[in-house]
């Protein structure tokens, strides 16, 4: 069996974004679900696979159309979230949306015509990997608790410091970093972003992190030791990089809710594959009225945190102020993914448990996403503000 969950697309999804993602659908069964095992057990995403997603396309909706994207827009992003969350390999959207629409995108947002022109087509084509370094051992979701330091020195500033658990670290070939300029500067005051590239003299990947879940996607703890970063390499504006950050989490907390929705959806589509055809005191699962009402109300909330988070996006496009929307997309979204898997794994008795069931799999993917890219906590503190 085959089952589809498939909701209804608000007016926001136009005739080219369905078109849009029946590439990426397809993109996703022929090459990614095939080989993904064997990526788990890689620990990363073969660059072939960027290359091709850069031959298709797929890399540049967020980048200006002169410099080789397609600037689609937020919309766009969340559709192409939800594609690849409905992989069923978290690592996937995991290390491809940190490239597309979580680091890049500073260059796109921030970056003088010199930068755009020098990087962009590269990163569009797949060809070199992006990777945003902000997280500290001290600094997680309290972006302003950095200690990394930036010193200028002539044409040059000098970086020092550590920044963890940066996703695409190990294999990535651009870093945008974020380091404290001006030490005297209190909280989110004084952080600038750098470009920084690969082979870099001073730049260190310490080691590559063992994590939970997301297995195939490489993560890694990098360290700064006397960095030299030429000033050109300053993105944006001296001291104003903290606003820079929270700029860009509109767009890294919409694409981390759209594949959340993805991976529920995913979720629930094996899990009644599976009801249907276990036997249970002689009659299937489904047959149950316990079972259909399970899977009916988590239907319901992915069908809500869908509606949530696309409503956020069309906002985002408009130029509204929705950081309050977003903040609630990225909650509930997040949320319910973690409560479908869990409650899909139930539905699969002892055979969810183990290795090698995708059930598994996804729900120790689903762990992060009330973690990464502002635990849930934060971002009821940034409802509550707007309340």
């Amino acid at each position: 069996m085959n089952a589809t969950f498939e909701l209804t697309d608000p007016p926001c999804i136009t005739e080219e974004l369905r078109m849009l993602r029946d590439q990426i659908r397809r993109f996703v069964v022929q090459e990614v679900i095939p080989a993904a095992d064997a990526w788990e057990k890689e620990g990363c995403i073969p660059r072939p696979i960027f290359r091709r997603l850069g031959e298709l396309g797929l890399l540049g909706m967020r980048h200006p159309v002169e410099h080789g994207g397609t600037d689609m827009g937020p919309v766009a992003s969340v559709l192409w979230a939800e594609e690849l969350g409905r992989s069923g390999y978290g690592g996937v959207p995991a290390s491809v949306l940190v490239h597309t629409d979580m680091s890049s995108t500073h260059i796109s947002r921030r970056g003088n015509e010199e930068q755009k022109r020098k990087y962009l087509p590269a990163i569009i084509r797949g060809e070199s990997i992006v990777a945003i370094a902000v997280t500290e051992a001290g600094a997680g979701s309290d972006v302003a608790g950095m200690k990394t330091r930036a010193v200028p020195d002539g044409d040059h500033w000098v970086i020092n410091g550590s920044k963890l658990y940066i996703t695409n670290g190990v294999y990535g070939d651009i870093y945008i970093v974020a380091a404290r300029t001006d030490p005297q500067a209190k909280g989110s005051r004084g952080i600038s972003l750098f470009i920084v590239e690969k082979g870099t003299p001073g730049l260190v990947v310490a080691r590559e992190l063992e994590k939970h879940g997301d297995l195939c996607s490489d993560t890694a703890e990098l360290y700064f030791d006397n960095l030299r970063v030429p000033a050109a390499n300053m993105l944006g504006e001296l001291n104003k990089g903290f606003y820079a950050v929270m700029d860009n989490f509109q767009n890294e907390r919409l694409v981390m809710a759209g594949c959340s929705i993805g991976a529920s959806a995913r979720a629930i589509e094996i899990t009644l594959d599976h009801v249907r055809t276990r036997q249970a005191f002689g009659a299937t699962l489904w047959d149950l009225q316990a079972t259909r009402q399970k899977l009916s109300m988590l239907a319901t909330k992915v069908a809500a945190a869908r509606a949530l988070t696309y409503s956020a996006a069309e906002l985002e496009a408009q130029g509204k102020d929705c950081v309050r929307e977003i903040s609630m997309a990225k909650i509930f979204a997040c949320e319910v993914n973690v409560e479908v898997v869990n409650s899909c794994l139930q539905l699969h008795g002892g055979s969810g448990f183990m290795r090698g069931m995708a059930i598994e799999r996804m729900t120790r993917d689903a762990r992060i996403q009330t973690i990464g890219g502002g635990a849930t906590e934060v971002m009821l503190e940034e409802v509550g503000k707007r309340l």
